[in-house]
């Protein structure tokens, strides 16, 4: 990057940076308090203190009992835990899941190997905004289905799922009901038992703590064999010494999240609307994914018609403005995204999707300097495209 060249960064739906205060907690546990939880002399009791007091900060952002919440490595893991665990628990009663076909890769690679392993598995559609419905959820359950699991907010379109009635119609028929709220999580508010949902995944670098940090909830009474074994750690539930600096930090940007959560949801709900507004008023044949759906305010998928995204992505780097053509985990992919297939949009625009996504740090400024070079940017891509 050549010196003086403005950065910005909008793609925190990859990843987000540790916000200062997360990251004088991580030093803490590295430097000073750095025992091991199941230690019982000071240094482990410390540790053990940090741990439990972590828990209880993500259990009141999720309005859920602190023993209900257990850690893992990160969102990846949480989602192999459950739904491995609700294969491997339900055998005796069916080997049927429910998933759709825009989620996570995290959830759909599980799922193809449980597939692989003689699990049936059914993908229900989403409509053109990117949303399932909780009638084709309803209509795919069968007397062997064991589990269902529908994303809380899509990782590239920002588009909410309406999980609690999902989960009506799920539990109604007493099968397990699980939601990967990883892009959710401290951006909105979580509440366990209104959302209705047996399992919920998140993960830490998502809300500016660190990565290598997660875990999900589990209603109490509801349990899994677990997927890792040896220490006994977290219960029985996930073996192995606890991320001790990882799992503090967790906790403070949790207490950060729910301090901040309404105010950063307006700030960032405004500039979105900048963002769009201005691409739509500037830029011609231009497509918003879900925009008439529930979304994250942070969030936009758009589309243009003509230009290779992959080729924008780039140019705009260049210009020092960070983003990703779909979620971090297929960048590089040449694939269309499975997610804009699955919503049915339109050939001439698969190809030329960006996601921008928002941030603490994004102000007005950011939006506009993005606002006056992607024009420019657009044009060139769509004429070499023609070439």
């Amino acid at each position: 990057m050549p010196e003086g060249k403005r950065q910005i960064y909008l793609d925190h739906n990859a990843t987000t940076p540790v916000l200062p205060e997360v990251c004088d907690v991580l030093l803490r546990y590295y430097r000073e308090d750095f025992g091991n939880p199941s230690s019982v002399h000071h240094y482990g009791r410390r540790a053990r203190v940090a741990v439990d007091e972590a828990r209880d900060s993500v259990a009141a952002l999720l309005d859920a009992p602190a023993s209900s919440i257990s850690f893992s490595s990160g969102g990846t893991e949480a989602n192999n835990t459950i739904l491995k665990g609700l294969a491997l628990a339900g055998q005796g009663h069916g080997r049927h899941l429910v998933t759709s076909q825009i989620e996570h890769p995290a959830v759909l690679d599980t799922c193809a190997a449980l597939e692989q392993l003689g699990y049936r598995v059914t993908y229900v559609p989403v409509d053109t905004q990117g949303v399932v419905s909780p009638e084709a959820v309803q209509a795919a359950l069968t007397d062997e289905t064991i589990g269902v699991s529908i994303m809380y907010a899509n990782n590239e379109t920002g588009v909410l799922q309406p999980i609690a009635d999902i989960a009506r119609v799920v539990r109604a028929r007493g099968i397990a009901m699980h939601t990967d709220a990883v892009q959710a999580f401290g951006k909105m508010p979580l509440r366990v038992e209104a959302l209705g949902v047996d399992f919920l995944s998140f993960s830490g670098h998502k809300l500016y703590a660190p990565k290598g940090v997660g875990g999900w909830y589990a209603r109490p009474g509801m349990s899994l064999p677990p997927l890792l074994h040896g220490g006994h750690q977290e219960r029985g539930m996930r073996s192995g010494t606890e991320n001790v600096a990882g799992i503090a930090a967790l906790g403070k940007a949790c207490e950060i999240a729910s301090r901040d959560m309404a105010q950063e949801w307006a700030r960032q709900q405004q500039l979105q609307q900048r963002l769009e507004h201005g691409i739509q008023e500037r830029i011609a044949d231009v497509c918003i994914q879900g925009c008439e759906a529930p979304r994250l305010p942070n969030t936009s998928n758009i589309a243009f018609a003509g230009a290779e995204g992959e080729a924008l992505m780039m140019r705009l780097d260049l210009q020092g403005v960070a983003i990703s053509t779909g979620s971090a985990c297929s960048s590089g992919s040449l694939e269309p995204s499975h997610v804009l297939h699955a919503m049915g949009v339109p050939e001439a625009y698969m190809h030329g999707a960006l996601r921008l996504s928002l941030g603490r740090s994004t102000t007005l400024d950011d939006i506009e300097y993005v606002l006056s070079i992607l024009p420019g940017l657009v044009e060139n891509t769509r004429a070499l495209s023609i070439l």
